[in-house]
């Protein structure tokens, strides 16, 4: 199965707000199973999130040639934008937790990101945590962590995400390499029924579920149902 796996190396981006750390813990693991070195991009800053991320994906397919792209929720979404645009660049696509289709309208992580944006912008990054005290633990380290290392650029980051429209499902239907799409079934905020439009929509692409339950005891299980995912699209003609 990995031989017929001809990239030189995948470039998996993190999700608003979050980070490359968080990146590895998912997807290194699995990837390495494949025979295949990540590299995980750390964020660019405030405004820059998202034209920086695609200015890197340019400069490591300049660098690496054809690469596996993906990301988890907003990475994800900047991945498959670029693959849509560069789809010759592209060896496949890692696609875990996209969040919406097109225009974001009133996607619960569109809305959850512009209201965390004006709570930190209004009354900073100490406060906006505090309003985390209902979720898990182990989401909360991660987002405090993540959060203060983007410091003062976080509230910008997060309004770049939450205005920025995902490829279209038509978009998607156009790209023909194998894709896998990764969903927490008990994630309201990354609705199962966006990952299964998406693998819908791609021509050689399967899905792979997993729990957020089952993530906060094992980031690896939702880097696995992605990769596992894409393993069965390649087999697709």
């Amino acid at each position: 199965m990995t031989s017929a796996i001809r990239v030189p190396a995948a470039v998996l981006l993190p999700g608003t707000g979050s980070d490359e750390v968080f990146v590895r813990s998912v997807f290194e693991g699995p990837l390495r199973a494949i025979g295949v070195p990540l590299i995980a991009p750390p964020p660019p800053p405030g405004g820059a999130l998202a034209d920086g991320y695609l200015a890197a994906l340019d400069t490591l397919a300049d660098e690496h040639g054809t690469l596996l792209v993906g990301g988890i929720s907003f990475g994800a979404h900047l991945a498959a934008e670029w693959a849509v645009r560069h789809p010759a660049r592209c060896g496949g696509l890692l696609a875990a937790l996209p969040a919406w289709n097109g225009d974001p309208g009133p996607a619960p992580a569109a809305l959850a990101a512009t209201l965390t944006a004006d709570l930190v912008a209004r009354s900073g990054v100490d406060a906006a945590l505090a309003q985390t005290a209902g979720s898990p633990d182990w989401l909360r380290a991660e987002l405090d962590r993540a959060w203060r290392r983007h410091g003062g650029g976080l509230a910008d980051g997060l309004r770049v995400a939450a205005g920025r429209p995902s490829p279209t499902l038509a978009e998607l239907a156009g790209l023909a390499v194998p894709a896998g799409v990764g969903t927490c079934t008990d994630d309201p905020v990354h609705p199962t029924k966006v990952a299964a439009e998406w693998a819908g929509a791609l021509p050689r692409a399967a899905l792979g579920e997993t729990t957020l339950t089952a993530l906060g005891t094992d980031r690896e299980s939702l880097g696995r149902a992605t990769v596992l995912a894409f393993l069965k699209a390649l087999r697709t003609r």
